[in-house]
């Protein structure tokens, strides 16, 4: 089967070589899955550089995201057991932890649905506790995991602000479902957000860049308000001021969306179950901003790790595997 693998660290671009090798053999309680899409997340980027939380052993293949089909012709959403990764013909998955592709959405889509939407379903709903009538504010509101955000506030009933980072995704923020877009290139964010809300602040904040994005945050959070930190896309790791969380009486909670499949798997199938439904009733729709072939995601990879792009990058396996 052909397969992208990282032989050593460093950028995507450079270190990710398409390969001809043998399928993967599956271990105890794994299943061989025939990839049919696999998204492009950030982590992608980070496992290439040696950054990421999990390192597996090189050489490796990346891509931790895939609508797959079974060898009885299931189609299945999984996170695949590195190091056979996603960006490659066939991968291996944990058979317990396999979840049914929803009929409402196609290949690509199916495989965005997991973990931005349910990092933004955990984020907002049992870390925040976002409430119908609450403002909800998103950075990075036109990427892939902001935009999943997006929806699923909108979804919620909050109004919901988008903060990114120029006209082009400020488009597709308003496309999106946001009611107040605040283009960071262009304007004060602090300013126009406290001016839209009216010097109230947002309820919850969405925050999976860090750095000046956090340093927003501690400004414009409402009182008893939620900052959900998701990641930190801009590179920085902020270090919160505690003493300003005490007087202006708001909570900062961390998401590590990948703990649940641990601590408590139940609670990722009942999140999947309720995804599955907004999706059927189309309140939630992955933006698929772009489907390559297989050859093309180092490139795709790359990209996201730039972040230059919106929505989410989809590698589609067309034609089927081959031997």
């Amino acid at each position: 089967m052909q397969a992208w693998q990282v032989h050593e660290n460093g950028e995507p671009s450079e270190v990710m070589r398409l390969h001809h090798i043998e399928r993967p053999t599956p271990g105890d309680g794994q299943v061989l899955l025939r990839v049919r899409a696999a998204n492009v997340n950030f982590p992608d980027a980070l496992l290439c550089r040696g950054q990421y939380q999990v390192r597996p052993p090189l050489p490796f293949t990346p891509g931790v995201e895939i609508c797959g089909e079974t060898e009885d012709g299931r189609r299945v959403i999984a996170n695949p057991a590195l190091p056979h990764g996603g960006f490659a013909e066939y991968a291996l998955a944990d058979a317990r932890a396999l979840l049914p592709a929803p009929e409402s959405l196609d290949d690509a889509e199916a495989a965005a649905l997991h973990i931005g939407y349910q990092t933004g379903w955990f984020g907002l709903h049992r870390r925040a506790r976002l409430e119908a009538g609450e403002t909800l504010l998103v950075h990075a509101a036109a990427g892939g995991v902001g935009s999943a955000a997006v929806q699923l506030g909108k979804a919620a009933g909050a109004t919901v602000i988008g903060v990114v980072g120029g006209a082009d995704k400020a488009a597709v923020a308003r496309r999106l479902g946001c009611d107040v877009v605040v283009d960071r290139r262009s304007e004060d964010v602090v300013a126009a957000v406290k001016e839209a809300t009216g010097g109230r602040g947002a309820d919850v904040i969405y925050d999976p860049v860090g750095g000046e994005a956090y340093a927003q945050s501690a400004k414009l959070v409402a009182f008893e308000g939620r900052i959900v930190v998701v990641g930190f896309a801009s590179g920085t790791i902020p270090s919160p001021a505690l003493n300003h969380a005490l007087v202006k009486n708001y909570s900062i909670v961390g998401l590590h969306w990948g703990l649940y499949n641990t601590k408590n798997p139940k609670l990722v199938q009942r999140c999947h179950e309720e995804l599955t439904e907004l999706a059927a009733r189309g309140a939630i729709k992955p933006l698929v901003s772009e489907r390559v072939p297989l050859a093309e995601a180092a490139g795709a990879v790359q990209r996201v790790a730039d972040g230059v792009t919106t929505g989410r990058i989809a590698v589609v396996l067309e034609n089927g595997a081959v031997a």
